[in-house]
């Protein structure tokens, strides 16, 4: 099977490792986002599935828009390829495209269809408090994720996954799924089902103001905050910003779910209360708890402006924390 694969992060290199070691396919071309300019020295920096198509000696193509480029279109309609893989590509396809491939255009998407369909399903999954989520392999159309369903893969989600932890396993789904996906349509052994456009929610970009922590919102909410959209949400703390990067909700909600070797080291908070934003207690060896609107959020792991990040007891032994300090909203 003559495959084109289109792709750029991360989450992409998994399926497209699969692709080129499996003896029943040839991927012909890579096309994937321009260059980036990123880190100290403003270098521009590939993408992670150019970094593996050039060092599979694959031809690669980086169209700044993908519809609009003559020469990519004439490449791409000249390899004649069976089937054109998407998978985080980062941009939307033309139906002209679409229609390219002998068989089909078959996206692996980071959700269990029709939820979440859009750009960013891992983090608003978690920022929702799913308890399960999945890939799904369907048919491409003009639609923003809206292709019929073919075959669909589910993991559970840990109270303590982030969008990191959860992006690496659906990437690792996704590769195996396209596999079996892709023989079993050769063989004809699949069945697409139309999605139910009455069932669907969307999980948009994701903007500056989503990472901001607003500490009247309940322990659970701003644990699924903090970790959906890893590692970016913010609070105030002694007039600077600060990145919350690990937390866990205490209480009812969160005692639960959380490892035996975490609970065993935590005090009795079943009496203490106080305003949203103020650090309740400290725990040695773990860190600061801290009042929310509803509960107490421990915070785990943080970053101060321009360091790297360090786990809740190294910040609390750092700045001197001290029960009775507040954290504010972050910005």
């Amino acid at each position: 099977m003559k495959i084109v694969f289109f792709g750029t992060p991360e989450f992409a290199v998994p399926t497209l490792e699969k692709l080129l070691n499996h003896s029943e396919f040839e991927v012909l071309a890579v096309v994937t986002q321009p260059d980036k300019r990123r880190e100290r020295g403003n270098k521009l920096i590939p993408s992670p599935v150019k970094a593996i198509a050039t060092a599979h000696n694959l031809p690669v193509w980086q169209p700044e828009r993908v519809k609009k480029d003559t020469e990519t279109l004439t490449q791409l309609k000249q390899l004649d390829a069976d089937v054109f893989v998407v998978v985080a590509y980062g941009q939307i396809l033309s139906s002209k495209i679409l229609n390219m491939p002998k068989l089909s255009c078959i996206n692996v998407h980071g959700s269990i269809l029709p939820k979440y369909r859009g750009a960013a399903p891992i983090q608003w999954c978690l920022y929702n408090g799913e308890k399960e989520t999945g890939i799904t392999t369907m048919l491409m159309d003009v639609g923003m994720d809206t292709g019929a369903m073919l075959q669909i893969a589910t993991t559970p989600i840990g109270l303590l996954d982030n969008a990191q932890d959860l992006a690496d396993r659906l990437a690792a789904l996704g590769g195996d799924l396209l596999v079996e996906t892709l023989l079993k349509l050769e063989r004809q052994e699949i069945q697409p089902i139309p999605q139910d456009n009455l069932a669907a929610t969307y999980a948009p970009l994701i903007k500056k103001q989503d990472y901001a922590l607003d500490w009247s919102k309940s322990a659970i909410q701003l644990h699924n905050q903090i970790r959906g959209f890893y590692p970016n949400c913010t609070a105030t703390f002694r007039n600077n910003l600060l990145k919350i990067t690990a937390s866990a909700p205490l209480g009812s909600v969160g005692d639960r779910n959380l490892p035996p070797e975490l609970i065993h080291k935590l005090p009795d908070l079943s009496n203490i209360s106080d305003k949203p934003g103020v650090v309740v207690s400290i725990t040695k060896g773990i860190g600061a708890i801290v009042q929310t609107g509803e509960g107490l959020l421990l915070l785990r792991e943080v970053q101060l402006a321009g360091k790297r990040p360090q786990s809740g007891w190294d910040f609390v032994n750092g700045t001197r924390l001290t029960v009775g300090e507040v954290f504010s909203a972050g910005r």
